[in-house]
């Protein structure tokens, strides 16, 4: 299960795609901000947005497995009865067309309380890599920003591994000087892990 912010990158990935709801929270939140005056808007927000939040909570609940599978269901209900009434603002409809169209990787938190319904987690994983990006000018081309992200991609697999991140690069490097023919992947990250 992967749960991504809808980059478009990520569906052709071979696995489960869930949604994540806090981002998508947060453009409910922005349709109010941006059309204050319209009434129709903030009642969308007002109606999605706690339910998205308790979505994320839901899991996290101290509830049985019973339990939780009743209200996921019933916050799962609310969520599509509300985008599928039909509304006139078009920053609605889009919302609403998120949900519609692409029903089958919004729900799997409410059937496996395992599967996060967004992905703080990696989020905060990756602040500290963005926040030096950002205070260090970031890349000076297209090949450098690429290969940042290779690097960090590499570096923070091998540590949710638990792999000394520093000796696994140093012994890498080694062996493909070693012979420069072997598969760099399969050295970074034997298998199985």
């Amino acid at each position: 299960m992967l749960v991504v912010d809808r980059y478009n990158g990520c569906h052709k990935m071979p696995c489960d795609i869930q949604y994540c709801c806090s981002h998508l929270l947060r453009e409910v939140e922005d349709i109010e901000k941006e059309f204050p005056d319209q009434n129709e808007c903030k009642a969308f927000a007002g109606s999605v947005a706690p339910l998205l939040a308790l979505a994320m909570g839901l899991r996290h609940q101290p509830l049985s497995d019973e339990q939780f599978s009743r209200q996921a269901i019933a916050v799962k209900t609310q969520i599509k009865t509300l985008m599928e009434s039909p509304a006139r603002h078009m920053a609605i409809r889009r919302i609403q067309d998120i949900f519609t169209e692409n029903e089958a990787r919004l729900y799997h938190w409410a059937r496996d309380r395992d599967v996060p319904p967004e992905n703080n987690l990696a989020e905060r994983d990756l602040r500290p890599t963005v926040i030096a990006r950002k205070v260090s000018f970031g890349s000076q081309s297209d090949g450098g920003a690429y290969s940042r992200g290779v690097l960090m991609t590499v570096v923070h697999t091998l540590k949710k591994r638990d792999v000394d991140t520093a000796v696994h690069l140093k012994n890498t490097l080694d062996q493909l000087a070693k012979n420069m023919r072997s598969d760099p992947f399969d050295l970074l990250f034997p298998y199985p892990p």
